[in-house]
């Protein structure tokens, strides 16, 4: 049987003199500790095929560069107008009252514009997204390797939806790799098998969700069924590639009994028990000023009530316990350490 470099090594072929030149990042975050061994610098891609009820981070969603609008921080036209005089149209998208700016009417915006975003001192208007190279990117992660080395760390690419900019995150990826920077790849796996196992070369590491088992209440919360995503972790389990499964648990949402039991149960029996941990991640409602920032309504509704600590603190250990009586790996929290 040939081994799984043997088999995606032709894709690799053919497609690396033909890698995206730049990337759509979000953010970048430095030592970080929780997504991947060690102290991580964490790389946030643009766009996502998903739309959870719950996501934390709606400026990850869109695959487009978009304003984000923080009043709180504007100085004030009497004061300053310089988004106002640096817009390039006449009839201005930005909106005011009693001289602060509210909003931005973006369908008004011309394409690529950010003139408010660069003229404004306050960063009451900013750009979520920026077209990054390698290069660029590299001299960020470079920046930290000491680090990576002394404490086992690395790089972590998240999102959004890495695999959404696969051949960009390959030719990431690989000079990591040729760095000697330990890789590990956080997606939902909402993907092409072939754009996967391409991107699997050079990940030393995988993180991704099971949301819910379900396919038609995973559907109701995240836009998209099940079924790619659980024949992907699968396929990546027979790759032995090492794993990371977290559960997000959402109150009223995924944290039946059902729910959890099901999931330790694919877990042990359809992926062979080959994960390093199940992290049972509490549900925090946050990112609501990103939502503010982009004119969007959060996808909980303002009906959604999240219970005290103490009461989802002792329902998500009582969970976590249920699955390590059924032998599963799992842990409350990504905090917990592990050997890779």
């Amino acid at each position: 049987m040939l081994s799984p470099h043997i088999l995606i090594q032709p894709l690799i072929e053919r497609k690396i003199t033909h890698l995206e030149q730049t990337g759509l990042i979000v953010n970048i975050q430095r030592f970080t500790i929780h997504d991947g061994p060690g102290i991580r610098t964490e790389v946030f891609f643009k766009g996502c095929p998903l739309s959870c009820k719950w996501c934390s981070n709606p400026e990850s969603l869109s695959s487009k560069p978009e304003l984000g609008v923080y009043p709180d921080k504007c100085i004030g036209t009497d004061k300053c107008s310089f988004c106002v005089k640096a817009c390039p149209q006449q009839d201005t998208p930005l909106a005011f009252a009693d001289n602060t700016l509210l909003a931005v009417e973006r369908k008004k915006c011309l394409d690529g514009c950010t003139s408010c975003v660069d003229a404004c001192p306050a960063s009451a208007i900013i750009c979520w997204g920026k077209e990054m190279t390698t290069d660029d990117l590299m001299k960020v992660i470079l920046a930290d390797r000491s680090y990576y080395l002394k404490s086992g760390g690395g790089v972590t690419l998240s999102g959004g939806e890495v695999m959404m900019q696969w051949e960009f995150a390959l030719k990431l990826l690989k000079a990591c790799s040729e760095h000697d920077i330990h890789t590990c790849v956080e997606s939902a796996l909402h993907c092409g098998r072939e754009q996967m196992e391409a991107i699997y070369e050079f990940t030393d590491m995988v993180i991704s969700d099971i949301k819910h088992m379900d396919t038609k209440v995973h559907k109701i919360y995240t836009g998209v069924g099940n079924e790619l995503i659980l024949d992907n972790l699968k396929r990546t389990a027979e790759l032995n590639k090492k794993m990371i499964i977290r559960i997000p648990v959402v109150p009223m949402h995924n944290d039946s009994d059902e729910n959890i039991i099901a999931t330790g149960k694919f877990v042990k029996e359809e992926l062979n028990n080959k994960v390093i941990q199940l992290q049972l991640l509490p549900y925090k409602k946050l990112g609501t000023e990103k939502y503010a920032s982009l004119n969007q309504d959060y996808p909980m509704g303002s009906d959604f009530i999240q219970p005290e600590r103490e009461i989802w603190e002792a329902n998500l250990l009582r969970l976590t316990a249920l699955l390590c009586d059924m032998g599963v790996p799992a842990v409350a929290g990504s905090n917990v350490k592990y050997s890779v």
